[in-house]
Formats: structure tokens, sequence, C-alpha cells
């Protein structure tokens, strides 16, 4: 289950929509026991982070609505979600959040990868765009890695189409300067990061 879910459940068990981080903590740690006190903080940080939390004074509010997420009886998060995610695992997650099966979007991941010659990343929210899912923070954060040169190949041929394409994903409008710019690394594909 997602950060999401974890984050929505002290706000659902609490009936408000601000808390104070020690209570979010203790409704974590000792209410549900899923974390410790110290894997909790980690927990609001990766949280905020992330744009799931935001910090109001001394309170912390969802940046989401807590009774739209449903959290299971029996729920318990793994302990994986206290760490960062890249920018792939977080728009696959977001996808697969929307109701996309795992192994259909990886699939379609990948094909996009091979098939425009862009990175894991770029493909990832490509897919996440066409599916409808809202991931402009980090179509803004690709966007930025293929500017600064991560994971392009700066041999390859770029058509139009291919910087169309890339462009599109983080919805900013394309330029002569980013056309010369091709975002390529063939070497990692969705299956070996999911």
């Amino acid at each position: 289950m997602s950060l999401r879910t974890a984050v929505a459940a002290p706000f659902r068990q609490q009936g408000r929509d601000r808390l104070g981080e020690g209570e979010f903590v203790v409704a974590l740690s000792l209410d549900r026991d899923w974390f410790s006190p110290d894997q909790a903080k980690r927990l609001v940080d990766v949280a905020t982070g992330r744009g799931l939390l935001d910090r109001e004074d001394d309170d912390l509010v969802p940046a989401f609505d807590p009774d739209a997420v449903n959290v299971p009886e029996g729920f318990t998060p793994d302990e994986s979600i206290l760490r960062e995610q890249s920018t792939f695992e977080r728009a696959l997650e977001a996808v697969v959040d929307a109701g996309v099966d795992k192994r259909t979007a990886v699939a379609a991941i990948n094909e996009r990868q091979r098939g425009l010659e862009i990175t894991i990343e770029a493909a990832a929210v490509l897919y996440a765009n066409e599916q409808g899912v809202d991931v402009g923070p980090l179509a803004g954060a690709v966007r930025e890695d293929l500017l600064a040169g991560e994971g392009v190949d700066a041999d390859a041929d770029v058509s139009e189409a291919d910087d169309a394409d890339a462009t599109e994903a983080d919805g900013a409008d394309a330029n002569d300067e980013e056309a010369d710019e091709s975002p390529h690394d063939e070497d990692t594909t969705a299956e070996e990061v999911a």
C-alpha cells in the first residue's frame, strides 16, 4: 500500500484535517504500532518532501483529502515507504494507485522507453500523463534532469517527434536549444527497477 494511505490514517482516525506533529507520530507509532517514533518522524519528512503533507505553524496538514483514501481493515504499511523513491517509482506508484495493473504499466513504460529512446523516468511520466494521472511535479524533475544532462546520450540522433514527446510529458514548450538534447537510457528498464 502507498505512503498516501499511511499518511491518511491518522487524520481519518482523529477525524481532523490538521494534527500536531507529535499527535501524528503517536498515531502511527503508539496507537497503530506501525512504526517506531523515529520511523514515524521519517515518514513525516518523506511525506512532506513528496508533497503529501504541509507544515502550517506547528501542525501537519494533508495536501489531499484523507477521507477520499481507503485505509483497509488490517492495513499495515511496509517500511519501504520510509525511503525516498526514484522518479520512476513515484510515477509508477501514482499510475498503480489510479487503478492500472502494475505489470501492464511496467510493460507500457518499457515500450515507450525503447520506442522513444528516452529515460525510464521520462517514459514513466509520459505514460502516467497518458493515463490521466497528474504527475506534474515529477515531470518537472524529469525535465530538469534532462536539461542537466543526466541520462542524455550526446551522440544520439534526435528527431523532432522525440523532442515533442518528451516535452509533452511535462507540459512545457519545446525550444530549439532543447531539441539538441535527447534523453537516452536503454540500460535500465522498468522491470529492473520495479
